[in-house]
């Protein structure tokens, strides 16, 4: 079994996604073979916000004097 992560593509009314050739290759996959297919559909992730919540930020005070 094989994961990759694809995008979603428009073609005319229908959509589709195009299986690289690696894949393909080593899963010997050709023209007209049947093959199943699990689709789970991730979150876009912007990355605002994503600390929401989070307690502000504090550095530690040096615990080790720079000696030079």
């Amino acid at each position: 079994m094989i994961h990759a992560t694809l995008q979603v593509r428009r073609w005319g009314n229908s959509l589709g996604v195009v299986l690289p050739r690696d894949i393909l290759m080593e899963e010997n996959v050709g023209e007209k073979d049947m093959v199943d297919i699990v689709i789970v559909k991730k979150k876009k992730s912007s990355g605002f916000g994503m600390c929401k919540g989070a307690l502000p930020y504090f550095e530690d005070e040096d615990e080790h004097p720079d000696i030079s």
